[in-house]
């Protein structure tokens, strides 16, 4: 069964309430797991960037916006709390060491290298060094990038699949290169999933019908929000219609059997009952 992500990333714009209702969104939709965002915004950013302007709702500078889209430890307890109480998996993928070292406080089952992380390769031993299941993004980067971060996960013996992924928010349904998930399984023989940016649920479909064995989408509880991300989401009647249709999607593959269909047998008996 394809196993289906509900990306909240910074969509709850430092808000926990906010975050709490997009997680009981994902649980009420079908969805496997709820995934954050983590920075150390001082590691991730420069002085001269954070001291940049830019109007927010949280100030006027760079550093303000970015402060105010992280949770801190009494946000993730409760967040750890909730997801337990609504039986549900989260995981985020840490941006910087720091913040892996910080993640390492909750029982989390998964671990996710976000597309920009791909190329950090300290970042990469520290998360494989665990062991836990990763989801590996492989937007912005070339076969040769994805086959090393493959070669340090091996070497750790940490299990794991790429997500295919195209950085761009929204993805222009054009840019989508859906056949590379299939250029990905058979490069690197390992399960293959999705992590889409694009508008709509088509092409998150039309990727269910390829094998992924993940799906992630970036979720919102409203599209015209404040956020980078929000236009990329899915509000929740597009996340259900998402679930509904990846999970009709996996019954209607079928095997692949080329015998009759045993449902078929009556009905070819009447249908072909004047033929000697």
């Amino acid at each position: 069964m394809i196993f289906v992500i509900a990306e909240l990333g910074i969509n709850h714009n430092g808000n926990i309430e906010t975050a709490k209702q997009l997680i009981k969104v994902a649980k009420d939709c079908g969805c496997n797991a709820v995934k954050f965002q983590k920075r150390t915004i001082d590691i991730v950013y420069t002085k001269e960037f954070l001291d940049s302007p830019r109007e927010s709702p949280w100030g006027k500078t760079q550093r303000d916006q970015k402060q105010g889209l992280e949770f801190g430890l009494e946000q993730y307890h409760e967040i750890d709390r909730y997801c337990k109480e609504l039986q549900i998996d989260w995981f985020a993928s840490a941006w910087d060491i720091p913040s892996k070292h910080f993640l390492r406080q909750f029982d989390l089952k998964y671990n996710k290298i976000a597309s920009a992380m791909l190329v950090y390769e300290e970042l990469l031993q520290e998360v494989a060094f665990e062991g836990k299941y990763t989801f590996i993004s492989t937007g912005m980067s070339n076969i040769g990038q994805i086959a090393h971060a493959i070669k340090i996960f091996s070497y750790y013996i940490c299990p794991f699949e790429l997500m295919h992924c195209v950085s761009t928010y929204p993805m222009a349904d054009e840019d989508a290169n859906l056949n590379k998930i299939l250029e990905l399984k058979d490069k690197f023989n390992c399960n293959v999933g999705y992590s889409g940016h694009e508008v709509g649920v088509a092409i998150s479909c039309a990727a269910a019908g390829l094998g992924i064995t993940s799906l992630e989408r970036h979720i919102t509880l409203d599209r015209t929000s404040y956020g980078s991300d929000q236009s990329a989401s899915l509000e929740p009647n597009g996340l259900r219609q998402l679930v509904d249709s990846v999970r009709k999607i996996e019954k209607a593959m079928g095997t692949g059997s080329m015998e009759i269909n045993p449902k078929e047998i009556p009905i070819a008996k009447k249908l072909r009952g004047y033929i000697k």
